[in-house]
């Protein structure tokens, strides 16, 4: 507001302020003037009804403003309880908000654990029932047994027919023996009934020998 304005504005006041202000210095001026002019009773009696008027204005005014008054601070008190109920509501909200977080992580857990369960379900149902397993490998222990046994008795006989192998090697190295020997014995036994067939004046040479190319006897054929 400039300078020129403000003065304007204090020109067209009387010095009384304005609103209530004015109009309890107007009434306080009027009964001051009221108490003190020598007036006719009848201007006496309208000045009476003009302050009688202002001052109901001003206990209007006043009412007014204690009712105004009043109001707002019942409307502070209702600020006050509703600015309350709001932090009262964000602290509630932060609790909760604290609770969704906690949920979320044990909802990102259990889904994550339940991810897990459905592919591990899925590689146990791959797998055969164990029941069958169980019998499956009773099964082949069995015949594992039953192999083992077999082994066994094979490598019994096995070794039974290396011994009876050892002793036939045995007979016939003795058999052999003793047909060397025989053949030996027929050997000499022939040798010796050639030289007793062999004539004493016989016209050879000394040179040729019984095994001689040339040399004839009756029981070896002509060369």
């Amino acid at each position: 507001m400039s300078d020129e304005e403000v003065i304007k504005r204090r020109l067209l006041i009387d010095g009384d302020g304005t609103g209530d202000d004015r109009r309890l210095n107007v009434l306080l001026k009027t009964f001051i003037k009221w108490c003190s002019s020598n007036e006719t009773p009848e201007n006496t009696a309208a000045t009476y009804d003009r302050m009688q008027a202002q001052l109901a204005q001003c206990e209007f005014a006043v009412t007014k403003s204690d009712f105004a008054t009043k109001m707002m601070q019942q409307e502070l008190k209702n600020y006050e309880s509703i600015s309350q109920t709001i932090e009262k509501g964000i602290e509630l909200a932060k609790v909760q908000i604290e609770h969704s977080k906690e949920n979320l992580v044990l909802a990102k857990k259990i889904r994550k654990n339940r991810m897990e369960y459905d592919v591990l379900s899925k590689v146990i149902n791959q797998q055969p029932d164990r029941k069958k397993t169980l019998k499956q490998l009773d099964v082949v222990k069995g015949e594992l047994d039953q192999l083992q046994e077999t082994r066994r008795v094979l490598q019994r006989k096995l070794g039974h027919r290396q011994k009876e192998f050892l002793v036939l090697m045995r007979s016939v190295k003795e058999l052999q023996a003793t047909l060397q020997e025989d053949d030996d014995v027929s050997e000499d036994e022939d040798e010796g009934m050639a030289d007793d067939s062999r004539p004493s004046s016989s016209p050879a040479s000394p040179a040729l020998g019984a095994h001689s190319p040339f040399h004839y006897s009756p029981t070896s054929p002509p060369t």
